[in-house]
């Protein structure tokens, strides 16, 4: 990462054509500037700054409930230092333990994991051999580089384009609003669940040195993006939450996550 500030930003910004898929369902993001934050909205969005973020690659969904418990049958249901993956007595949760194995709930399998902490999204996308992506890399492959709104432009959130305004844990199959899709061709950034980061909570400029990317366990995390029980209102990707660390030791039923590489996944 590396500050773009005086470089003279705006002719850098071009429109992306929607990237191949690297692997199987992981996206490209093309290394280079761009706009991070927002000046109009909430004081926590600003100051909108450049910014410059080499190569990376995303999931295009959210990991499913299906793909969480296949996680949790193979690792069980707490890491290594003790902390809760998932919060499997809550009845919001919509996978179950039933004859020594986890199963998602019939008919909740595509839709995206709920109830999962900080802890079982992170360790989950180690055992993929990926990460989280950091708060930066998810609002780049959210609005590309030319400072968008929403991840399919401008114009206001319509529901052929996100799952929003649905209620209490009203969640749907991921992958089920490609229009909706952002210039890197990643699916629902907003809508259907919040996502977990990488990220500590810090005001902004963005800067990846400055401790916000460190390892805490007891450090607040931000979460981006927008859920199935948002309004309209709340689906510009600028919009940054965080939980403490209650919030980030356990899960939540408008919290879901997706997974990040910096690494080449095109041989896997």
């Amino acid at each position: 990462m590396r500050s773009t500030a005086g470089l003279g930003l705006l002719p850098l910004f071009v429109f992306l054509p929607v990237a191949p898929a690297a692997a199987d369902g992981v996206m490209l993001v093309d290394g280079g500037p761009f706009l991070m934050g927002s000046d109009r909205d909430a004081p926590g969005e600003a100051p909108q700054h450049g910014l410059y973020l080499g190569q990376f690659y995303i999931d295009r969904h959210k990991v499913t409930n299906g793909e969480f418990a296949a996680f949790l049958n193979a690792k069980g249901l707490k890491s290594p230092e003790g902390e809760d993956y998932f919060d499997r007595d809550d009845e919001d949760a919509r996978i179950r333990r039933g004859a020594q194995i986890f199963r998602p709930d019939p008919m909740f399998e595509n839709h995206p994991a709920v109830e999962v902490s900080w802890f079982g999204a992170r360790d989950y996308c180690l055992w993929k051999g990926k990460r989280l992506p950091t708060e930066a890399e998810w609002e780049k492959a959210a609005r590309g580089n030319d400072g968008r709104r929403y991840p399919w432009g401008n114009d206001p959130p319509t529901p052929d384009r996100a799952v929003y305004g649905r209620g209490y844990n009203a969640t749907e199959p991921v992958g089920l609003k490609p229009a909706g899709a952002s210039p890197h061709g990643v699916h629902d950034m907003v809508g259907n669940l919040r996502e977990w980061t990488a990220s500590q909570y810090r005001p902004y400029p963005y800067r990846k040195d400055d401790g916000r990317e460190a390892p805490d366990r007891t450090a607040t995390r931000v979460v981006r993006g927008a859920s199935h029980d948002d309004g309209a209102d709340a689906l510009r990707v600028t919009i940054r939450r965080y939980y403490e660390h209650r919030g980030t030791a356990r899960g939540h039923h408008h919290v879901g996550f997706r997974c990040s590489t910096s690494e080449d996944l095109g041989g896997r």
